[in-house]
Formats: structure tokens, sequence, C-alpha cells
């Protein structure tokens, strides 16, 4: 069973930070305004809360959940993101973060393949449910799609990223 002890510093960095990527490639592929980016980030910010309460969770999960549980991780990754994206637009940010999510799905088939695919796919979950929490192209709650055509694409790469069929 593979844990946090058997990565490098770097490689669990960039494997804590593919739980924020794999939300932040949706909400950037087609942002929803101030409230449907705030359903988004708590979509996201759901999925952490489930695993820690999900008694089935594989061990990179639980690490990864509690990591995110102490202020300074929290704020190193925000950090982290800030710097990484500063500048960018939202196409770039989508692709960046898609090409983290390939980087983070090799190292996970290398260091821990028996626990890779739960976690990729926990990622991709991730992914979805960001996508699904918002109405994307209507107007004050009316009309609009749950999941937009860009949506839909960058879950697609995502999974091609992580090496997953959906």
């Amino acid at each position: 069973m593979a844990n946090k002890q058997d990565f490098s510093a770097e490689e669990w960095a960039k494997i804590r930070e593919s739980v924020m990527l794999a939300s932040l490639a949706v909400t950037a592929a087609d942002p929803s305004g101030l409230i449907g980016t705030v359903k988004e980030a708590f979509a996201g910010g759901g999925a952490l809360a489930s695993a820690k309460l999900d008694a089935g969770a594989i061990q990179l999960i639980k690490d990864v959940v509690a990591d995110f549980e102490t202020p300074e991780v929290r704020a190193a990754l925000r950090d982290g993101l800030k710097d990484r994206f500063r500048g960018a637009n939202h196409a770039e940010i989508t692709k960046s973060s898609v090409e983290a999510l390939a980087d983070v799905s090799s190292i996970l088939d290398a260091k821990a393949p028996g626990e890779a695919a739960a976690f990729k796919a926990w990622l991709y979950g991730i992914s979805k449910k960001v996508a699904e929490a918002a109405k994307e192209g209507g107007f004050l709650g009316f009309g609009g799609v749950q999941v937009s055509d860009a949506e839909k694409a960058t879950i697609d790469e995502v999974g091609r990223a992580l090496k997953i069929t959906a």
C-alpha cells in the first residue's frame, strides 16, 4: 500500500496540487461567473470532505486529505497556484492544469501502481463534480446547460491525461 512517504517532496507536492488542478482545469474551461465559480469551488472542496469520511478511501487519498487539513499546506498550495498562473488566461490555465495532471498520472503509475487507478479515478470524479456544480450559459438562473461543451471537452482531456477511460 503506497503512502506519502513513497514519494519525493517534489512528487508529493505535485500529487497534492493535482486535487486543486482537477477542479481548476474545469472551472477555467468555461468560467461561470461569481455564483457559479463559488459553487464549483465548493464542489472541489466537497470532494475532499467526502474522501475524509470515506472509510474505504485508499491511503494516498487519506494522506492528501490530511495535508489539506493544515493551514500551512493550504496556504502553500494557494500561493503556488497564484504564482504558477499569474498573468495566464483561462485557456492557458486549463492547458497547464491538464498537463500537470498527466505528470501526476505518470508519477502514480511508476510509484504506486496498485493505487494509481483509484487515485486517478478520484481526481477524474472531482473534475466531473466541479463541471456539474453550476449551470453554464444561463441568465439569473434561467436557461443554460448543466455541463457546457467546453467543460465536457476538458473532462475528456483530464481523462486522457490521467490515462483512464470514462
